[in-house]
């Protein structure tokens, strides 16, 4: 098994941040209210625990998956079928459904030279796009090039 960190971008870290900052401090504006506020306290808090749940920490590469390391549990793509993998330099500007920077960018992504892509991703630039026969997932460890390298499919540097 070879494991990689998930690579944070300045604008991951950046969103991540201020979105942590603004609800954390919205909420304790709304429970010093009190009453109904409270609720919206609870609210804004759930959002930034249940948000951070997301948060990718890395990538493993392990015989017969690649798993996507989570705070609390793991997301399994599997080796059997991928046809190919290649390191993007950015990802390419789109239409994107899902988390869109608080502690990840995952959910879908089309954009008209990917077509419709599953994303797990922690940095826009330098993203590692997996293809298989049926879909297409993009991930971002901090080294794309060893990754593809350890995944022993092929694979080119676009």
């Amino acid at each position: 098994m070879k494991h990689y960190k998930a690579h944070w971008g300045p604008l991951l870290v950046v969103l991540s941040s201020l979105l942590t900052i603004l609800c954390l401090g919205l909420a304790f504006v709304e429970f010093r209210h009190g009453g109904v506020s409270s609720w919206t306290g609870l609210y804004l808090l759930a959002l930034v625990v249940g948000s951070a749940l997301f948060t990718i920490r890395g990538h493993t590469v392990a015989p017969g998956a690649i798993w996507v390391d989570r705070l609390l549990w793991k997301t399994r793509l599997p080796l059997a079928g991928l046809q190919s993998a290649r390191v993007e330099t950015t990802l390419r500007p789109g239409i994107r459904i899902g988390n869109g920077g608080f502690f990840s960018f995952t959910g879908w992504h089309y954009s008209p030279g990917l077509g419709f892509c599953r994303v797990y991703l922690t940095a826009r630039r330098r993203v590692v796009v997996l293809r298989y026969a049926d879909r297409t997932v993009a991930v971002s460890p901090v080294a794309p090039e060893k990754f593809v390298h350890d995944l022993g499919v092929p694979s080119h540097v676009a």
